[in-house]
């Protein structure tokens, strides 16, 4: 068995769930400016996360899974992650965003389960706090050594797959560390560099 694990924003899906979100409230250069630095790794991630999210508070919860079912998947994603399953992988994705965005995506691209985190709502409407599974810098790495650990997989045959330095942390545990399009911070640490927003040439590493 053979593991590959997909960050979500800016990899599988084209763009950052949360500057979608906070579009819809009129606060998207504002976030998208804190984005940015933490996937530069400028700003520890957990603070990122807290601050952010903090700003959505007062979207109403059916607003966040309206714009969370209509997000771009990037090209290649549906078809890579069914090529790379008929090749034995188990398909992962873990994501520093949130589950209504990465469970949706899941049954329209098929990967085989999706760590992430729950935007806390009451009412229906967010509350600005979250909560969830990955929620830290070191939340990613942290949770593929459990996973290999649980399914019996080693590094040789795991494949990570990112663009920010939130992702840097799953990289010490795979043998194949790819960065997608990704911040500068990560190239640094991949041994494949992939420029061009086609998921497909990932094909050629598994």
């Amino acid at each position: 068995m053979k593991l590959c694990v997909f960050d979500f924003d800016s990899t599988l899906m084209d763009g950052e769930t949360i500057d979608f979100l906070a579009d819809a409230l009129g606060l998207k250069e504002k976030v998208a400016a804190i984005t940015e630095m933490a996937m530069k790794g400028e700003l520890d991630f957990f603070e990122s996360l807290t601050t952010r999210v903090r700003l959505l508070e007062g979207l109403e919860l059916s607003k966040v899974d309206e714009i969370c079912h209509n997000l771009p998947y990037m090209p290649g994603a549906k078809e890579t992650i069914k090529e790379l399953k008929k090749r034995g992988y188990k398909v992962v994705v873990f994501s520093g965003g949130f589950r209504n965005a990465t469970t949706y995506a899941k049954e329209i691209l098929e990967f085989d389960a999706d760590f992430s985190n729950i935007l806390h709502s009451k009412d229906g409407i967010l509350t600005g706090l979250v909560g969830g599974d990955m929620m830290f810098d070191f939340s990613k790495g942290d949770m593929l050594a459990r996973l290999q650990g649980l399914l019996g997989i080693s590094e040789e045959n795991t494949i990570a797959v990112g663009d920010g330095a939130n992702d840097r942390s799953m990289f010490k545990h795979a043998k194949t560390r790819v960065a997608f399009c990704a911040k500068e911070i990560l190239k640094k640490e991949a041994n494949v560099k992939i420029e061009k927003k086609d998921l497909t040439l990932l094909l050629d590493y598994a």
